[in-house]
């Protein structure tokens, strides 16, 4: 049973000089150990993306200027210039910092797992480490949503990242089928990201179930590829032996139509 006089207060502390007095007698606490690592401090264009990704989450995209950024980062403009050329630029540096994230997870224990499995992971780990700027990117991605040459310099941002990607899942980018396979996955990423920015589930259900569908949807896709390339590769080959042929043609008239070199007399 309960007390039906509730629980006892904790007693209030005593008066100054009673304090006082126990004190003298009471041997004196040991101080407490300050050698907690520190955080580490993070690297000038760390702090700059930083500073333009709390900016974005509390105002419009269109109205923060690099002076803001600078300001925010606690650095002049000419530092913020030897850094990135313009506010774009170190948007695009958030992508390093969340490259580096993703890749530093061990993903060893899925080595053995499928390819799906193995880029439905990295994905998501992505996803991860973008979420303390979840709010920031909302807002930036509405803003960016009518603008095509930001979003074509973002495009070139993210090949560079989702090569490392696919890289860490084990998948081929080199050659023309892994470049198409580098533009798809960044195409399917953007589709992704929408969802998720508006996904206010913890367990990401609706994420999760649409970057699933858009693998699966890759992995068809690159099978018809595949199909294509071994249908096409003799016509491929014809077409390289013709070329090598008028090539080797074209110089040998160039080389009739030279005239004789002089002789002295």
């Amino acid at each position: 049973m309960t007390d039906p006089k509730g629980p006892t207060k904790r007693p209030r502390k005593a008066a100054a000089p009673a304090a006082s007095a126990a004190a003298t007698e009471a041997p004196a606490a040991a101080p407490e150990r300050e050698d907690a690592p520190a955080a580490p401090k993070p690297s000038p264009r760390e702090a700059a993306v930083e500073a333009l990704m709390r900016l974005a989450a509390e105002q419009p995209w269109n109205d923060i200027e690099v002076s803001d950024i600078a300001r925010e980062a606690g650095m002049t403009l000419g530092e913020l210039r030897e850094l990135f050329p313009s506010k774009g630029a170190v948007l695009g540096g958030l992508a390093r910092i969340i490259d580096r994230k993703v890749l530093e997870g061990d993903g060893t224990d899925l080595a053995d797992e499928p390819t799906r499995e193995r880029l439905f992971d990295v994905l998501m780990r992505r996803l991860d480490a973008m979420t303390p700027y979840k709010t920031a990117l909302q807002r930036i991605s509405y803003a960016l949503r009518g603008d095509p040459f930001s979003l074509l310099a973002l495009n070139g941002v993210m090949l560079n990242s989702h090569r490392y990607m696919l890289a860490a899942a084990g998948i081929d980018t080199e050659g023309p089928l892994g470049q198409l396979k580098l533009q798809g996955v960044v195409i399917a990423f953007a589709r992704v990201t929408q969802v998720w920015l508006d996904d206010d589930d913890p367990a990401l259900a609706r994420t999760m179930a649409r970057l699933d569908k858009e693998i699966r949807s890759g992995e068809r896709f690159m099978e018809r590829a595949e199909d294509v390339r071994r249908l096409t590769a003799p016509l491929r080959a014809v077409g390289r032996s013709l070329l090598d042929r008028r090539s080797r043609a074209d110089r040998e008239d160039n080389l009739r139509d030279e005239p004789p070199a002089s002789t002295s007399s």
